[in-house]
């Protein structure tokens, strides 16, 4: 199929994480010819979901050590005498140390299989997350190849047209998982997204490895955690261009510290304060006094500008506030460093959480349904819709550069095919080693477990939480906890999903296992003392580092034409504003008259001619995937107008 490739494009995408997929959608939305390929399986690269099973999979492919050697050097004779090659990486090394860890009886589960999985075949793929939607090969972006295997596609399948009929009549897509009318109010989500248990103190129902083995389909666990702040960058992307009918959204439900060995809920907005039974009457003014003057901090400059050079830490202490209320502001709505951030970054960063508040939830986040893999994917069906051509497992050999201007002016992909182009956007793993020889990177530490209970049991058992934890030792950073139950569509009924991230200064485990204890039950049962019996039980976890290149700057990379952009992967901050402005800086220098993202048009301005009407020359294009456009443009307007009246 590689052969009726169309061999000219104006913009080439290697790798389809979400800066790219911003860029890709951004691109063909302008009119551009866009080709985005993948050497992987599955969409999202760093930025994906997967099954369960499908995640067994990736650590698999990852623990392997043995290196790809260059089969066949061929492509060397398509470079011509005034031309040079830049070789590309056959193999992603952006994870690093992966443990994994079943607390369960493993050898319970051999031979069990997961409940609605199809065939393995070479070359079919399976659809259903959760056996729900059946339409992925209609809906999936990529032509070159079929919709990728079960295991790496649960989000693709996710975020078909099904999902934006209830986006659209829920404020742009945010909606509490449950079913809904389309005529429900965005305010009524804080009601409807928790479900009442029986009692807080019940026994957890015990679930054995092999019941997550045949549930796997049920989970979308992703490798980057993060939420989208409501008055984020991401949001308003995905309001403006539209690609929110693609997806659907969840409330984060509540804010939590860990103070004193103890998990407890911070009361973030004004009635949560004067609600709160653990702070005082005084502590309740001090509180809203100090957040009243961070939302206008500017205006009062005098009451800062001596602690500039300060630590927000040590700014605190000056403000006449409690140790309580101080832990609360650094760790849980700052969220920032008690060492290395500065007063004006922890003021900037606690107006920030104040001005999300209230827009979709008594919460500053947003957290899509099906996983963060959700939101590449959109974009990429955005850039289908425009006219985008996806090959998935299309590996790429080298960028061919003229060596009389020094542009890049090709691409030759693993069957030798050289695909001509203007611009080219490479995602930083493709890079080989001698490209980022003076490239010093950040790693981040990753933990996702699977557990039986919440680490805060409440009337409401269906809660998605954010929790930071103050650093163990000195030296060692705060890490950031989010727990997503099963109303997220990520993990199977009566277990949560949680993920632990931190810049790294160690291995992910050595990083993050004193917190895993710290707030887990990791002993097996018959050694389980009484006082761990209250902690959530740990059932499965993987630890694994993955490689930070958000911050590293072009000219670090070496022998890189002008007209290759480098697309960094996920950062270990908690919101996505790093990828969406490097996307609007890349797209930006390549168009500098052309809109980022424009809004769609109405689909009752569009004026068919007889040859737009006709199929695409190449027949690569996939005709599933503009049937939905017209619908789903139409229907969204009222959740757009929701939108705008929240705002």
């Amino acid at each position: 199929m590689a052969d009726n490739l169309p061999s000219e494009f104006e913009v080439v995408v290697l790798g389809t994480g979400l800066p790219e997929s911003i860029v890709a959608a951004a691109c063909a939305r302008s009119g551009q010819r866009v080709l985005h390929v993948d050497s992987r399986n599955y969409y999202g690269g760093n930025w994906a979901s997967f099954s369960f099973s499908g995640l067994l999979s990736w650590i698999k492919e990852n623990q392997q050590t043995t290196d790809l050697g260059d089969e066949c050097e061929d492509w060397k004779k398509l470079i011509l005498e005034d031309e040079e090659a830049i070789p590309l990486s056959r193999k992603d090394k952006t994870i690093q140390h992966v443990e994994d860890f079943c607390f369960g009886d493993q050898d319970s589960a051999e031979g069990v299989e997961e409940a609605g999985a199809l065939p393995k075949l070479p070359v079919l793929g399976a659809s259903g997350a959760k056996g729900v939607s059946l339409e992925s090969e209609k809906e999936c972006p990529a032509v070159e190849s079929p919709c990728p295997e079960p295991e790496s596609q649960e989000p693709e399948q996710t975020t078909g047209t099904e999902p934006a009929g209830a986006t659209e009549g829920n404020g742009a897509g945010t909606t509490s998982g449950t079913e809904s009318s389309p005529g429900e109010s965005t305010l009524e989500l804080g009601q409807t997204e928790a479900a009442p248990s029986e009692t807080p103190t019940q026994e957890p129902k015990k679930i054995t490895y092999s019941q997550i083995v045949r549930e796997g389909r049920r989970f979308n666990i992703d490798l980057v955690s993060k939420l989208l702040f409501s008055r984020g960058l991401l949001i308003d992307l995905l309001i403006k261009s539209n690609v929110s009918r693609y997806a659907e959204f969840k409330n984060a439900t509540r804010i939590l510290a860990f103070r004193e060995g103890k998990v407890e809920q911070v009361p973030c907005s004004r009635a949560d304060v004067f609600n709160s039974r653990q702070l005082t009457m005084v502590e309740k003014r001090m509180l809203m006094k100090f957040l009243t003057f961070c939302l206008d901090y500017e205006q009062h400059p005098e009451e800062y500008q001596d602690h500039e050079s300060s630590t927000f830490a040590q700014f605190l202490q000056t403000r006449k506030l409690t140790p309580s209320l101080q832990h609360f502001i650094l760790h849980s709505i700052a969220m920032v460093s008690e060492t290395e951030s500065r007063t004006l970054e922890g003021l900037q960063a606690t107006k920030k959480f104040l001005q999300c508040l209230g827009r979709y939830g008594n919460t500053p986040f947003l957290f899509p349904l099906y996983g963060q893999g959700e939101i590449p994917q959109c974009f990429c069906r955005l850039c289908a819709v425009f006219g985008g051509i996806y090959c998935l497992r299309h590996p790429v050999r080298c960028l061919v550069v003229d060596k009389a201007s020094g542009r890049c002016k090709a691409i030759v992909d693993h069957f030798g095919q050289r695909i001509s182009a203007n611009y080219f956007i490479v995602e930083d793993s493709y890079l080989s080693e001698s490209t980022c020889t003076n490239v010093c990177y950040r790693q981040i530490s990753r933990a996702v477990l699977i557990t039986d209970q919440s680490v805060l049991n409440t009337d409401a058992e269906q809660q998605v939480s954010i929790l930071t934890v103050p650093p163990v030792e000195l030296g060692k950073p705060a890490v950031c906890v989010i727990e997503l139950c099963s109303s997220t569509m990520t993990c199977m009924k009566d277990t949560y999903l949680v993920h632990l991230t931190c810049p790294s200064t160690q291995t992910a485990r050595e990083d993050l296992e004193p917190v895993v204890q710290k707030l887990f039950n990791v002993n097996a049962e018959k050694e389980t003392e009484n006082e761990e019996l209250e902690k959530p039980r740990v059932l499965w976890a993987v630890y694994f580092n993955m490689r930070d290149s958000s911050g590293v700057e072009k000219n670090s990379y070496s022998g890189l034409p002008p007209n290759v952009y480098v697309c960094s992967g996920p950062d270990s901050a908690l919101g996505n504003d790093c990828a969406v402005k490097q996307a609007e800086t890349i797209f930006k220098e390549m168009f500098p008259t052309e809109e980022f993202c424009p809004p769609p048009p109405n689909p009752e301005d569009i004026i068919y001619d007889e040859d737009e009407i006709e199929p695409e020359e190449s027949g690569l294009s996939n005709p599933a995937e503009t049937k939905p456009e017209p619908s789903a443009e139409g229907s969204i307007d009222g959740g757009a107008a929701a939108v705008t009246k929240e705002e």
